[in-house]
């Protein structure tokens, strides 16, 4: 237990320390591109530093089943030079029973970063777009999902116009029971409309069987109410704004994530791109688990056995392959290519196997 508790300890170490390492490398990097990318708005370093910090946490959280591999090869490859090694094996320890605490350590590492770091990534990724929509003056348009339906919010040089469905076809270019609010640039509402059907074209709503009222100082808005067969309203959406105002799923905290795929599914929307996530980040503990193993098989030999050099860069490959692997799976099961369990487990699933089959054959031969 002492063994195993020391190994564990060792290795969560050995984590903080590449992760502490990598997220100041990702920071500096992260402060240069948010100066390149402000340079015109003439922002200080204060405002940019904030920007950098709130956009690092996502690009950390990506690359930490990367961090889990580092750390592994640093660990063995530190018991190996100090001959810990030798005398865990000595002491008549198997490799696998030694793994066991590592492992251990892994997943409890993935369930804390699922359970705790994704909703903090999700918040720092919607503060950061915040930000930086308001530093570049963009927050015209605005898409929200909720369980009254969802909202649009479209602008222009006429003011603000607030759109709210009951439901819309999968793109969002078709909106059905819908409500158009518009508002005058000194923020009153002066126009709604309802209608059954409204369809986006090129640079206009297409409106459906509408209702239109007018508010207008002194006159009843249903007295001069107007219906309407068909009608058209300006717009500057298009459907590509739509489908990114969702942004992306890792913006969602994982424990709001089952109640926004549902909330997309009585939208009319696909949730299918949200379901893959969910499981890839359900998925995570048993990959970061997998990286501690893959970085084992190669790495936990005694320093004098050579071409250690070469075994460190074979664990790299290996952890770099498996990275691709599972960001390729997801991509097919977000296109619909393969099933999403498929694409979410299989990938950890079969790197797990093939490092267990390369362990069992360095100790049974």
């Amino acid at each position: 237990m002492t063994l195993a508790l020391y190994l564990a300890r060792r290795f969560v170490w050995t984590f903080l320390y590449v992760f502490a390492g990598f997220f100041i490398i990702l920071f500096f990097i992260d402060v240069v591109e948010q100066i390149r990318r402000f340079a015109r708005f003439d922002l200080g370093l204060g405002p940019l530093a904030e920007l950098a910090l709130l956009n690092v946490p996502a690009s950390v959280y990506r690359i930490l089943p990367l961090i889990v591999i580092l750390a592994s090869i640093a660990l063995f490859l530190a018991l190996a030079r100090s001959s810990e090694l030798v005398v865990i094996r000595a002491s008549g320890r198997s490799a696998l029973r030694m793994l066991v605490a590592p492992v251990v350590a892994a997943l409890i590492i993935g369930v804390v970063a699922v359970a705790v770091f994704n909703p903090i990534v999700a918040g720092t990724t919607k503060r950061y777009e915040a930000l930086s929509g308001r530093y570049q003056r963009d927050d015209n348009n605005v898409l929200s999902i909720s369980r009254e339906g969802f909202w649009l919010r479209q602008g222009g040089p006429d003011g603000q116009t607030v759109i709210r469905a009951d439901r819309s076809n999968p793109d969002g270019t078709t909106l059905f029971g819908v409500t158009f609010l518009s508002f005058s640039p000194d923020g009153g509402p002066f126009m709604r409309i309802e209608a059954d059907e409204a369809t986006l074209g090129k640079g206009v709503w297409t409106i459906a069987n509408a209702k239109e009222w007018r508010f207008t100082q002194g006159e009843n808005p249903e007295q001069t109410a107007q219906t309407h067969r068909s009608m058209t309203l300006p717009s500057d959406l298009t459907a590509d704004q739509i489908r990114d105002s969702f942004g992306t799923p890792s913006a969602i905290p994982i424990w709001q994530l089952p109640a926004f795929i549902t909330a997309l599914e009585r939208a009319g929307f696909s949730p299918r791109k949200h379901r893959v996530w969910l499981q890839m980040e359900l998925a995570l503990p048993l990959l970061l688990a997998t990286m501690v193993l893959v970085g084992a098989g190669f790495t936990m030999r005694h320093a004098r056995s050579g071409r250690t050099g070469m075994m460190v860069l074979l664990a790299i490959i290996a952890g770099f392959s498996i990275f691709l692997l599972r960001n390729f799976a997801q991509v097919l099961g977000e296109t619909g290519q393969i099933p999403i369990l498929v694409s979410a487990w299989s990938p950890p699933t079969a790197a797990m196997l093939f490092s267990l089959s390369l362990l069992l054959h360095l100790e049974d031969g």
